[in-house]
């Protein structure tokens, strides 16, 4: 039975592993998110044999998650921006070798070590790939803490059904506050029995192995090519996005995760001044939403696009318009959080006293 609680996000994300049927969690501690290792060391073990470890360290963790999956488990870790840099080798091993598993990067500020306050600095580098090669995330962008707990299913569903990595992207803040949130039944650890896992020979006559290494360049470019095919497929049946008021809409703000919850406000704001203001919501950062940008970038006089860095995800929204529309960006960084009435003021700046 579903049952409601009132939690930090750090922790819901925890539960959310807990019954989800996890085998395993190898993780390091770091701030914003170092409860989901606490959580996990004094709820899951007790609860359902799940193996949870704190590794040597965020590289150690990464490989961990490797030799796991490689053996098709259903395996997790989480970590914060500079801890998700440390993984970017092992991810593209993963990757490469095509196999499932869910990381969350609870963003800081940075670059560098930074700060521990909230960010979305990290778009470029969980968008685009973020190790070496030309391979890709599904990436998930949480808004609430029920999305922490949701983004865990949906996650291990995304990551199983194409064999990849998945990623939910948050930020401190949201791993750090508490609300109410509703958490699906706890499911069983099973065996999966996968063809392609290094779980024993079950057939003596077929030898099991998974590797990222490939000497012979066509060997490796036939990889390459089928790994876009999958990303393809992704774009095409996988967008995610939620949006507002978009039948009359004269404009459009945008932005992902905590940024664009705090648009929601702006936007209201906005529309009880006379503004004509809708708003998308990217829910997958990879796959981008691209049609629906595309769909009303003729439509509308401008987009505001508001994030928690320097201007990341602008680059997609302006390539999803095809130019058709002007799009502007407002941010802050380093840990700042935008209020509504910065976001409202920043739209009127650009849009309404221009006129």
């Amino acid at each position: 039975m579903a049952e409601t609680k009132f939690m930090k996000g750090n922790e819901a994300l925890a539960e959310a592993m807990i019954r989800i049927g996890c085998d395993a969690y190898f993780g390091y501690p770091i701030t914003p998110q170092s409860e989901v290792l606490e959580y996990l060391a004094l709820e899951a073990t007790k609860r359902t044999g799940m193996v949870v470890l704190q590794a040597e360290s965020e590289v150690a963790a990464i490989n961990m998650i490797y030799g796991a999956a490689g053996a098709g488990k259903r395996v997790m870790t989480t970590s914060s921006s500079p801890g998700i840099s440390l993984m970017q080798e092992g991810l593209s091993y993963i990757a490469s070798a095509e196999l499932p598993c869910l990381l969350a990067n609870v963003n800081r500020g940075g670059p560098g070590l930074g700060t521990i306050q909230p960010a979305q600095g990290d778009y470029f580098q969980s968008v685009k790939g973020g190790g070496h090669g030309d391979y890709k995330l599904i990436v998930l962008a949480p808004s609430s803490v029920q999305e922490m707990v949701d983004h865990v299913k949906l996650g291990f569903e995304l990551a199983e059904k194409y064999r990849n990595p998945a990623m939910i992207l948050a930020d401190g803040a949201i791993g750090q506050m508490k609300e109410k949130v509703t958490f699906f039944d706890q499911m069983e650890r099973i065996d999966r029995k996968y063809e392609w896992a290094t779980d024993g020979k079950r057939n003596k006559k077929i030898r099991r192995f998974i590797t990222s290494l490939h000497i012979e360049p066509e060997k490796m470019e036939l990889i390459n090519i089928n790994l876009q095919k999958k990303y393809r497929q992704m774009e095409k049946e996988e967008t995610l996005y939620e949006s507002y008021y978009l039948d009359d809409a004269e404009y459009l703000m945008t932005g992902y995760g905590l940024a664009a919850r705090i648009a929601v406000k702006a936007m209201e704001m906005g529309r009880a001044k006379g503004y004509k203001i809708g708003l998308i919501r990217p829910i997958t950062l990879f796959p981008f939403p691209t049609d629906i940008f595309k769909e009303m970038a003729p439509k509308v006089k401008g987009i505001l696009d508001v994030e928690m860095n320097m201007g990341q995800m602008i680059e997609d929204v302006k390539l999803s318009t095809e130019f058709k529309t002007r799009v502007e960006f407002f941010g802050r960084c380093g840990g700042v959080i935008p209020s509504p009435e910065e976001i409202l003021e920043n739209f009127e700046n650009y849009f309404i006293k221009e006129k």
